[in-house]
């Protein structure tokens, strides 16, 4: 038996117990590098904790791989990928684009997945049924724009400091020729373009628990997610997400030379 989209709610609910009280609460921040930064905090461990607690009591024959506690049964047929605050660096900040990111993999493909901004109170589902939004607007289905070209695009990346050598040739490229490019915005970018608000995600260095909740949101909502070489995203690593067909095409020409 498959979960539905009242147990990802349960789920969302569980991580935002534990995330939202923290958020902008002058919590300590613990870094998991001994040069450079990469921020975790008790938000993060305990949300994936309530996290895999609910997943291990429903759904015990499943796996689970966790960027906080590990992965468990990465060869069973259903594998749930947890993100428990995707952009903590937002989040230590308290800027509102992180996100919790709850997917679930059949035989290594994304089937379902939740975006969960628990402070601004939105929330992006995904099934076979396709992409639903729910939150201040209230319940919406969600349909990517169907922008026409690139020079008409709008484009979301982390920070383009994320880029190097070739890879930021290719993005700049890319950024010179769209309307309106704007950084920062972690998962919450491509919340906004599976709702059809902007048109082109592109980035790198992404891990399989960056992507895992966002890749059903995006294609449920009609949208393009890959790798810049055209391969399935699952794994992470170069991402690009696309709004229409016509963009992908465009920006992935300039990415694959």
């Amino acid at each position: 038996m498959l979960p539905d989209r009242s147990f990802f709610n349960r789920l969302a609910e569980a991580a935002r117990a534990e995330t939202l009280p923290r958020f902008r609460s002058g919590l300590d921040v613990a870094n998991k590098l001994s040069s450079g930064f990469d921020p975790v905090t008790e938000g993060d461990r305990a949300a994936e904790f309530a996290i895999r607690a609910l997943i291990e009591e429903n759904f015990p024959d499943h796996g689970i791989l966790g960027e906080e506690h590990g992965n468990v049964g990465l060869d069973r047929d259903y594998v749930w990928v947890i993100d428990p605050i995707d952009g903590t660096r937002a989040f230590i900040a308290g800027v509102p684009v992180w996100g919790t990111l709850i997917g679930l993999q059949k035989e290594g493909r994304a089937i379902m997945g939740m975006i969960e901004q628990p402070f601004t109170g939105e929330r992006y589902f995904a099934d076979e049924n396709g992409s639903i939004y729910t939150g201040p607007e209230g319940e919406l289905r969600l349909v990517t724009r169907q922008c026409d070209r690139l020079s008409n695009a709008i484009l979301f990346t982390t920070s383009p400091h994320l880029f190097g050598g070739e890879e930021m040739e290719k993005y700049r490229e890319i950024e010179s020729q769209v309307r309106l490019f704007r950084y920062g915005c972690d998962c919450y970018a491509y919340a906004l373009l599976a709702a059809g608000h902007i048109d082109l995600v592109i980035e790198n260095g992404l891990k399989p628990y960056d992507v895992g909740g966002i890749i059903p949101v995006i294609e449920g909502a009609g949208g393009i997610i890959t790798t810049w070489d055209g391969s399935r995203p699952e794994n992470g690593g170069s991402i690009i997400a696309a709004g229409s067909r016509a963009v992908y095409e465009q920006a992935i020409a300039v990415l694959q030379r």
